[in-house]
């Protein structure tokens, strides 16, 4: 039996609601009560994200229009990330800058109209309008028309891939776990002090303060290689067709967000590389970026290049890529206030040399990498195992919304949160 189809507009979903910007002006707005969803929140590949600000309940009782409940769609409607989607977990705002959709639960399942509207990224991109800037307008945006099944069979389709959804996020709560273990053991023994054996060592005064005796402050240009990246020439198809080569931007690590990346959006090929001023290091050296948004850090699983917005540390036995992560991540304010430049701030390779770093004895540095390895086998593992996870759940994603895989009689156990 095939399934059928109804034609409605996404307005006919539910309510429809254009978020907005409380005046910033206004300290009282803004607190720590509902997380304020912006596009840059949004990195397109999760359902529910975590917000860099949050309202307060002074913003729910002047602004309650605009407040979403937990389960809402949100979908960012203008610029350059137009289709950027995510669900709300909690109460939430929104900016103006994205349209939400709080579902009729009597009539559709929020989660189907998630994942269906997630393959209608391009269609709605196609309708924005503006010349400088894209949009697409509330009005515009509740006039698309999508083709849903009936309830039963989108309550199944949505326990089908959000087994998928829901063991990703089980494993990137684990993998922030893992990493916040190994954040918490470099600054016990690196920040503290307290390593093995310290209780036999004495400290002594040095430039950063005490340090323990036979450790050394040396500059990070005295300890390891710095590289930096470029670009090859986008009018040269020879440079990027067929391309296997990694070679990041700072987009790939903010979207990745993790502490292992395993390859890069765009790839060029050696001739590309040969022909421009990115260099190839080896796997699991570290990446950060350098301009703009300064500090992002991440450590390549494969040989890679990068463009010129970074900055790229090759470790070695003085210093192990371990040591240099969550070296970089305790001390990204102060490397992001050396950063300088009128349109964006970038910190140079020369200044980033210059930064002072205490050096452990080799025996301590071995020690700590090998306590770390447990923990790093198994981000890399789980990061792993999420890409084949999204591998799958998007090769069926399109055939299931489509009803080119008919799962109607199919006995699919519903779960109870969208039964």
């Amino acid at each position: 039996m095939s399934v059928e189809f109804e034609k409605v507009r996404i307005g006919d979903l539910g309510k429809v609601v254009t978020g907005k910007t409380p005046p910033t002006a206004r300290e009282e707005y803004f607190g720590a009560d509902y997380p304020f969803i912006t596009p840059t929140d949004i990195d397109g590949s999760k359902r529910h994200v975590e917000t860099e600000r949050y309202l307060s309940q002074e913003s729910k009782k002047d602004f309650s229009n605009y407040l979403l409940p937990s389960g809402a769609i949100c979908f960012v409607c203008i610029g350059a990330t137009i289709g950027k989607i995510c669900m709300t977990n909690v109460p939430s705002f929104t900016n103006q800058q994205i349209n939400s959709i709080i579902v009729d639960g009597n009539r559709y399942d929020n989660c189907f109209i998630y994942y269906l509207l997630s393959t209608k990224k391009e269609h709605i991109k196609n309708i924005a309008g503006g010349a400088a800037t894209p949009i697409v307008s509330k009005s515009a945006f509740s006039d698309v028309f999508v083709e849903i099944p009936e309830l039963i069979v989108q309550k199944k389709i949505t326990a089908i891939l959000s087994a998928y959804d829901d063991l990703i996020e089980n494993n990137l709560r684990r993998i922030k776990i893992s990493e916040e273990m190994a954040q918490t053991l470099y600054r016990e023994w690196f920040v503290k002090f307290r390593f093995p054996g310290h209780q036999k060592v004495k400290m002594v005064n040095s430039p950063l303060g005490k340090i323990p005796e036979g450790w050394e402050i040396r500059q990070i240009d005295e300890v390891i290689e710095t590289l930096g990246g470029g670009t090859p020439s986008t009018k040269e198809p020879s440079y990027w067709e067929g391309g296997n080569i990694n070679w990041y931007s700072p987009s790939d690590l903010t979207a990745s967000g993790s502490m292992f990346i395993t390859g890069s959006s765009k790839k060029i090929t050696q001739l590309g590389l040969d022909k421009s001023s990115a260099k190839l290091f080896p796997a699991y050296s570290l990446m950060m970026t350098s301009r703009a948004t300064i500090g992002v850090i991440s450590i390549n699983t494969e040989k890679a290049c990068t463009n010129q917005g970074f900055i790229t540390c090759i470790p070695n036995d003085r210093l192990s890529v371990f040591h240099l992560y969550f070296w970089i991540k305790e001390n990204r304010e102060k490397i992001i206030s050396v950063a300088s430049g009128a349109t964006f701030k970038e910190i140079s390779r020369g200044e980033f040399r210059e930064f002072p770093i205490v050096v452990p004895p080799l025996l301590i540095e071995n020690t700590f990498v090998e306590t770390v390895e447990p923990i790093r086998r198994l981000i890399e593992n789980l990061i792993k195992k999420n890409h084949n996870l999204v591998v799958t759940r998007d090769l069926l994603l399109p055939k299931l919304i489509s009803g080119e895989l008919d799962i109607s009689e199919l006995d699919i156990s519903i779960p109870e949160a969208h039964a």
